[in-house]
């Protein structure tokens, strides 16, 4: 380990398709950076080989005194188990238990989103702030609630998903099993869905969420329909999160916060329209991009570390 790096840490961010890693310094910022295929139809304990592999890889070459993984689908923190990642194949896996074994340095294992909230509270959009709510609207939409630096986890580790929070009745089925869910119609893959059939586009014919958008803004009817849509479901949905949390900022993430001024601006119109009482938070695009999640894994290594030195002295 180079001279300032002690309390550098390494950090894996596992996907469905990639698995994003960095090496931290105790401040955040990113010594190095690296990638691999995460090749779910493997099976699962190849992806988890894999993660175990790269891990081991960034152990050796920069001397961490600590990993955090973050990793997606139903996340046991305290305990270190993955209970279920459908795109991984996992079932119950003992990640932490699994990569402190390999490794042998103290673990952290989290959530991705909450992993990459916690990134952006700290490190990007959600800095000098007292509680945000960071919402990624991709292929689905989620979100990580953060209080003082802190995720929220709750009682069962499944607070903060917003994009299951049902608003349209008797609308598209959801991934989840209900339906007229705020996945279903405002993410990435619901927007590129209904245009196709609003617009009766030929079954060959793809079209993304970003490609809609884009026909949205020169004038293509039928996709400024679906967008309206998209946006109108998402603020329903924000309106519910702000009632109950009162955040002081939300921070949109994911692909679709690409399209800047183009969501943000009339998604801040959609949300105020609808308030009542409540007063509305900033409304401001993520900074961090898709290395929130590998950030957010480096801090709760580094978190680690803090508690251990605390228990010392």
């Amino acid at each position: 380990m180079t001279t300032g790096q002690a309390a550098a840490v390494a950090a894996l961010d596992v996907g469905g398709t990639h698995i994003k890693a960095a090496v931290l310094a105790a401040d955040g910022t990113v010594l190095h950076s690296a990638d691999a295929d995460t090749r779910a139809d493997r099976g699962p304990e190849a992806v988890l080989a894999t993660v175990l592999a790269l891990a081991r890889a960034l152990v050796q070459e920069h001397r961490p005194a600590a990993v955090g993984i973050a990793v997606p689908g139903v996340v046991d923190e305290a305990a270190g188990l993955c209970r279920f990642a459908a795109n991984l194949g996992w079932r119950d896996v003992p990640v932490r238990q699994r990569a402190e074994q390999e490794l042998g340095l103290p673990v952290a294992l989290g959530h991705d989103v909450r992993a990459g909230g916690l990134a952006e509270a700290r490190l990007g959009a959600g800095r000098d702030c007292h509680s945000l709510l960071f919402v990624p609207v991709g292929t689905g939409i989620a979100g990580a609630i953060v209080v003082e630096g802190r995720t929220v986890a709750g009682a069962h580790d499944g607070a903060g998903e917003l994009g299951h929070l049902p608003v349209r009745v008797e609308g598209p089925p959801c991934a989840c099993g209900g339906s007229g869910c705020v996945e279903a119609v405002a993410s990435a893959s619901a927007i590129a869905r209904r245009y196709r059939l609003l617009a009766e586009l030929p079954e060959e014919q793809k079209v993304s969420a970003e490609q809609v958008q884009l026909r949205a803004q020169a004038g293509d009817e039928f996709a400024a329909r679906a967008w309206r849509e998209a946006v109108a479901a998402l603020a329903d949905g924000l309106l519910t999160a702000v009632t109950l949390l009162d955040p002081q900022r939300v921070v949109i993430g994911g692909g679709l916060s690409r399209a800047g001024a183009a969501l943000l601006d009339p998604l801040r119109r959609e949300l105020e329209a609808r308030l009542t009482f409540q007063l509305c938070p900033e409304l401001v695009p993520a900074e961090l991009g898709h290395r929130a999640g590998s950030l957010g894994a480096g801090l709760l290594a580094l978190d680690l570390l803090a508690v251990g030195a605390g228990e010392r002295r």
